[in-house]
């Protein structure tokens, strides 16, 4: 068995619960895997930085019913508890309509009890109605138990108590309001966890209160786990004849990477190197293909710009025809220059004639993505589903976009990224999970190239 952490709505305490979870049974010195329902990329860097292992995507919508199924029998198999953390509310999915791609959905394709945490900030008897509504809106689910979180005092208790007494759900943790655990954000979310040197310390805090605020006894069972299922996975068996390098830029600028992504590529045959174009004077030499994921470059925009040498390297190795693929960050970091919140200005690398500029703006959700030219992943036709997720924008209009975007119920319907015979650059992030002939097709790029890269 395996557990999911649901929310009523966004904003309850799902990832602190979670983290709560994952320290105190880390404590016990087991080994535990973590999921995240959705394409967030920020949440599962907290989730490995207290388990050790890579926490993985569950996304039905950027890969498939069938992969989501086989990712968690992979990986939930080789260590003692599975968590899953969810996304927004348990029933929030890309329609009002239905729950596809929710937490609720997954629940369901994985046939696993939910653990569901209640907010009880300003409320008493109410939980009870909320509680009541919850467990039997899709009668298909089971929620195993539930989580008073933010309660104010044990008066506060009692009342929430003796409310939800008659509906005989197990309340198995109880958490006080938590002002001193605090993990900061910023404009896209939590602050990555390389960037907080004091997160062990919060971490430390999660574990004891993990240990004390839990229904242990009723718990544990439920994240124990065992054989879910039978399949195999045979997507990503290729040949590997020749292992091209692919060069992986990894810093606190750049850290948008699914697990997934990057273990395909390996099984795909090729050789991964991380590099910092914070700090490297350049890419590794023997690199075939460059890759950038998504992160922060606005926030180190200074040091990116600094570091004159990484940039040139980058401007020459793409120039000369070297495979790139770059997604949203890594996108803004081709550009000619990127203009922060602050309206400074901060020259980039310039393989894409455009400037990226910071803005209130938020463009956030799922997109059907067809290629409209050829790139180092796609041939022109070819249909994929990426999320985008960004502030950012690009100042001059793509003449001849890589994409014609449209979300899930067409009401959006533009052109976006950039790309040539060896650059695919656009906002879009990608997972490559049920589709290996994304990584075929870049990998089979990198191998007809040899340059002198720096």
């Amino acid at each position: 068995m395996a557990l999911i952490i649901a929310g009523e709505r966004s904003g309850v305490g799902k990832t602190t619960i979670t983290l709560a979870l994952l320290s105190a049974l880390k404590a016990r010195q087991a080994s535990v895997q973590s999921f995240k329902v959705g394409p967030d990329y920020i949440d599962p860097m907290f989730h490995r930085f207290v388990t050790g292992r890579d926490c993985r995507n569950l996304d039905p919508v950027l890969t498939s019913e069938d992969y989501v199924q086989l990712c968690f029998q992979k990986h939930s198999q080789t260590a003692d508890y599975a968590l899953i953390e969810g996304v927004m509310g348990l029933f929030d999915g890309l329609t009002g309509k239905t729950d596809t791609a929710s937490t609720a959905h997954i629940a369901r394709l994985l046939n696993l009890p939910i653990l569901l945490v209640l907010n009880c900030s300003s409320t008493a008897r109410s939980i009870a109605a909320i509680a009541y509504g919850y467990r039997n809106f899709d009668p298909r689910l089971n929620i195993a138990g539930i989580i008073l979180n933010r309660v104010g005092s044990d008066r506060h208790l009692e009342l929430l108590t003796d409310a939800l007494e008659p509906l005989s759900i197990p309340i198995l943790g109880v958490l006080r309001r938590q002002d001193e655990i605090q993990i900061p954000d910023r404009h896209l979310g939590l602050i990555p966890t390389a960037e907080l040197p004091q997160l062990q310390a919060i971490i430390d805090r999660l574990a004891v209160l993990g240990q004390q605020c839990f229904d242990w006894e009723r718990l544990e069972p439920l994240l124990a786990t065992t054989d879910f299922l039978t399949q195999t996975d045979s997507s990503t068996t290729q040949s590997r004849s020749v292992k091209p390098v692919i060069a992986i830029a990894r810093d606190r600028a750049f850290n948008f990477y699914y697990a997934d992504n990057l273990d395909i590529l390996r099984d795909a045959g090729a050789e991964l190197i991380e590099w910092s174009p914070l700090q490297d004077s350049c890419f590794p030499t023997e690199a075939q293909g460059l890759y950038f994921g998504g992160g922060f470059p606005e926030v180190f925009a200074a040091e990116l710009s600094n570091n004159l040498s990484a940039r040139q390297a980058v401007q020459r190795a793409v120039s000369q025809g070297m495979p790139c693929y770059a997604e949203c960050g890594g996108l803004m970091y081709l550009c000619q220059q990127v203009i922060d919140f602050e309206k400074q200005h901060y020259p980039m690398v310039g393989a894409i004639a455009a400037t990226a500029q910071m803005g209130s703006r938020l463009t956030l959700g799922y997109r059907e993505a067809t290629a409209q030219k050829n790139s180092p992943l796609l041939k022109q036709g070819q249909v994929v589903w990426g999320h985008e997720f960004h502030r950012s924008s690009l100042l001059e209009p793509v003449v001849q976009p890589l994409f014609q975007l449209k979300n899930f119920d067409g009401s959006l319907n533009y052109g976006e990224g950039w790309s040539h015979a060896n650059l695919h650059a656009s906002y879009l992030h990608l997972h490559f999970g049920a589709k290996p002939w994304l990584v075929q097709n870049f990998l089979k790029a990198c191998q007809t190239i040899v340059l002198p890269s720096c």
